[in-house]
C-alpha cells in the first residue's frame, strides 16, 4: 500500500440540513427512524494518510480504520458518522487487511437503520495502523484528526491493495464517542478545532495526562514514574499492520516516553504540557463542536478533576454542552441507565449530526445521580447561584479539634503535625482524638442540607522543619450515614466485554448492572486534593524549601458534587502523604519530607467551598 498512490478527487457532501430532508432519511417526532438494512449494510477497511511518520520508516503513518453504512450510500446517499477512536482494537482480534473486525457495540445495530455510517478507528501504533503509540502525545490527535479530514476531503485515503479510497458517502458530519482512553482521544481531537467535528462525547476521558498520572506534583499511586512507557506497550500488543516493520523501530521511541516521564519528576514539563487538553479549548468553540460529558464521582481512574476542568473550559465560552454525573466509578452509561442512554444519544446525534431541532437543546443542561441511585436534573453545573464561602480555620477550643467559620480572628496560633505515612481511613476518623499525622478541622453541626457544587480548595501558610513538604487535604462530611461504593471497571474491560443490542435487553455485558454495597458508616470523605509544596506556585518546577521560612501555598480538591445532611458537620483534616491504594498518592520524594514537621499558621489558612447559594446555603 504506497502512500503516493494518486488519489481520485473528492468532494464533500451536502450541508446537513439538507440531508435531513434527502429522500430514504426517515424523521417522525424529531428522530430518524430505521428504514436501512443493517443486515445489507457495507462494510470495508479504509487506510488514511496522515501528514506525520512517527515510526521514522520514510513514508507517513497510515491508519486503519472500519467501516459499517447504509447500502444505498453505494448508490447516491450521504450520511454522516459517529466515530469511535481506539488504542485497543489490537489487543482484541486480529482480522485480515481488508476485513473489518467486527462492530462489537450497539452502535452499529441502532444506528446505521437510521441513516448513519459507524466508523472504527485505529490509533497510530495500534492493531494494523502504522507509527507509533506515544500516550497522549500529539501523535495521537493527529492520527484520529486524519480520519475526520478523510471523512471531510481533506485527506487521502487508501484500500488494503492500495487503490484510492474516497468518503464521497460522506456529508462531513462526524460525532466522536467513547470511554477511558477512547473517550479522550474525542477531547483530543476537538481541542485541535477540526472542522466538521460536529460533537463529541467524552466519557471518563482524560483532558490532561499530567493529571492522570499526577497530582499537583505528586504522582498517583499505582502508575509508577514510567506509566506513559507501560501503557504504549501495552496498547501496541498484537500489531498486525500489513508489510509493517515498524514495531522494532517503535522500542526505542516507547522507551523515550518512560525516560522523560520519569525526567520529569512530577514537575509539569514540556513532555506532559504536549498532552495537555485544555489550553487548546477555545477551538472547540472556533470549530463549533458540541461537547456532551459523562463521568462518576468516584472515578479513581479518570479522576474527576478532568471533566471539571474541561467543563470549565467550555462553559467559561458558552459552548453547545450537555453532562451526566452519577455516583459511580470508572462505567460506560449503558450498565447504570442503559435505556436513557440509547435515547439522549439518538436524540444528540441526531440533532448534531442531521441538524434535527428535537428540543434536546432546551432542556436542562446537567443531569446528576445521587447516592441512593435517583437522578435529578438542573440547569447546569455547578448549580447557577454556587459561590465561594471561605471557611477560616480555628484553633482547638478545650479539646483536639479545631473549628471552621466564616470567622477570621484565630490571631497568631500555630498548629502542627508530622507527616507520616498512614491510611486514608486513620486520617479522617474520628476528629476528637488526636493524631501526631494530622490536624482536624470541623463545622457546628448544620442547621440545613447545604449543597456543594464546584472545586474546593484549600490555603494554608506553613513552615516545615525539612527541605520537602507534602500536603493532603480532605473533605469529609461527618455525621452517620450511608457510605455507598459502586464497582468500577478497568479500561480494557469497558471496552472488549459484548455491548450487542441483546446485551442492552438483557442486561448483559457493557449493561451488566454495576455492584452497589452500603454501610453505615460515621464519615464520609468528600474529596481529597495533594501538592508537593516545592512546585508551588509554579508546576513546571520544583524548588527545595527553606526550613522554617513561611509559604502560602494553595490548591484544589477534586471536584465535588455533594449535599451534606442538617445535623453533619463539614471537616477538613490536613496531613502529609499518605498510602493507601490507587485512589490515593504514594511516598514520592519522601527523603525530603517524610518525618518532618509542618506548621500551620492558622491566620492566612482557610477552606474554600463552592456551596448553592453561597453564604445563605451554609447555615450554622
Amino acid at each position: 500500500m504506497a502512500a503516493t498512490a494518486t488519489v481520485a478527487a473528492l468532494s464533500v457532501g451536502p450541508t446537513a440540513a439538507a440531508e435531513a430532508q434527502a429522500p430514504g432519511i426517515a424523521v417522525e417526532g424529531g428522530l430518524t427512524q430505521p428504514v436501512f438494512s443493517h443486515d445489507e449494510a457495507i462494510q470495508e477497511v479504509v487506510y488514511v494518510e496522515t501528514p506525520m511518520d512517527s515510526d521514522g520508516d520514510g513514508h507517513n503513518d497510515l491508519i486503519a480504520m472500519d467501516i459499517i453504512r447504509p447500502r444505498e450510500t453505494g448508490t447516491g446517499l450521504k450520511v454522516p458518522t459517529i466515530m469511535e477512536a481506539s488504542p485497543y482494537y489490537g489487543r482484541s482480534s486480529q482480522p485480515a487487511p481488508d476485513a473489518t473486525r467486527g462492530f462489537p457495540g450497539w452502535w452499529d445495530e441502532y444506528f446505521v437503520p437510521r441513516g448513519y455510517a459507524i466508523a472504527q478507528v485505529e490509533m497510530q501504533g495500534t492493531g494494523r495502523s502504522f507509527g507509533c503509540p506515544t500516550t497522549g502525545g500529539p501523535e495521537d490527535t493527529i492520527s484520529i484528526k486524519a480520519a475526520v479530514d478523510w471523512l471531510n476531503g481533506r485527506a487521502r485515503g487508501f484500500y488494503s491493495d492500495g487503490t484510492p479510497a474516497a468518503a464521497d458517502w460522506s456529508t462531513g458530519n462526524v460525532g466522536m464517542q467513547g470511554v477511558s482512553y477512547v473517550g479522550t482521544l474525542p477531547n483530543a481531537v476537538a481541542t485541535e478545532g477540526v472542522e466538521g467535528l460536529r460533537t463529541v462525547v467524552p466519557i471518563a476521558a482524560i483532558s490532561n495526562w499530567y493529571s492522570y498520572a499526577n497530582d499537583q506534583g505528586i504522582p498517583w499511586a499505582g502508575w509508577g514514574t514510567r506509566y506513559t512507557e507501560y501503557l504504549a506497550n501495552y496498547v501496541s500488543v498484537g500489531r498486525s499492520a500489513p508489510g509493517s516493520v515498524s514495531a522494532p523501530a517503535c522500542t526505542d521511541r516507547i522507551k523515550a516516553l518512560g525516560d522523560e516521564e520519569e525526567a520529569s519528576d512530577s514537575d509539569f514539563t514540556p513532555f506532559w504540557q504536549d498532552r495537555d487538553y485544555l489550553p487548546s479549548a477555545n477551538k472547540i468553540k472556533t470549530a463549533k463542536t458540541s461537547v456532551f460529558m459523562v463521568h462518576g464521582m468516584t472515578d479513581y481512574n479518570v479522576k474527576t478533576m478532568h471533566f471539571a476542568n474541561l467543563w470549565y473550559e467550555v462553559a467559561k465560552r458558552q459552548m453547545p454542552r450537555k453532562i451526566w454525573i452519577h455516583r459511580g466509578a470508572h462505567a460506560n452509561p449503558t450498565s447504570f441507565r442503559n435505556a436513557e442512554w440509547q435515547n439522549v444519544m439518538h436524540r444528540w446525534m441526531d440533532h448534531w449530526l442531521y441538524d434535527i431541532d428535537n428540543g434536546i437543546m432546551d432542556e436542562p443542561m446537567a443531569d446528576i445521580q445521587r447516592p441512593d441511585g435517583s437522578w435529578e436534573t438542573h440547569a447546569s453545573w455547578p448549580e447557577p447561584g454556587t459561590s465561594d464561602v471561605k471557611l477560616s480555620l480555628g484553633p482547638a477550643d478545650g479539646g483536639v479539634t479545631g473549628t471552621l467559620s466564616p470567622d477570621s480572628s484565630s490571631g497568631n496560633q500555630t498548629q502542627s503535625f508530622v507527616d507520616q505515612v498512614e491510611s486514608q481511613a486513620l486520617k479522617v476518623g474520628d476528629p476528637s482524638q488526636a493524631r501526631a499525622g494530622r490536624l482536624a478541622y470541623v463545622t457546628p453541626p448544620l442547621t440545613q442540607d447545604v449543597r456543594l457544587s464546584g472545586t474546593p480548595s484549600v490555603e494554608v501558610r506553613m513552615t516545615t522543619d525539612k527541605t520537602g513538604a507534602l500536603l493532603s487535604a480532605m473533605l469529609v462530611d461527618y455525621g452517620e450515614g450511608p457510605t455507598v461504593t459502586v464497582a468500577g471497571k478497568e479500561p480494557l474491560e469497558l471496552v472488549q466485554e459484548p455491548c450487542q443490542p441483546e446485551n442492552l435487553a438483557n442486561l448483559t455485558g457493557c449493561a451488566t448492572p454495576m455492584e452497589v454495597t452500603t454501610a453505615i458508616t460515621p464519615e464520609r470523605v468528600l474529596a481529597w486534593g495533594h501538592v508537593d509544596v516545592r512546585n508551588m506556585p509554579d508546576l513546571r518546577r520544583s524548588d527545595d524549601l527553606k526550613p522554617g521560612k513561611k509559604y502560602q501555598v494553595r490548591w484544589n480538591t477534586l471536584p465535588s458534587e455533594h449535599v451534606i445532611p442538617a445535623g453533619h458537620r463539614i471537616g477538613l483534616v490536613l496531613t502529609g502523604n499518605y498510602n493507601a491504594d490507587p485512589s490515593q498518592t504514594r511516598p514520592a520524594r519522601d527523603e525530603a519530607s517524610l518525618g518532618g514537621r509542618i506548621t500551620i499558621d492558622l491566620n492566612g489558612s482557610s477552606l474554600n467551598l463552592p456551596v448553592v447559594g453561597g453564604t445563605s446555603g451554609l447555615r450554622f
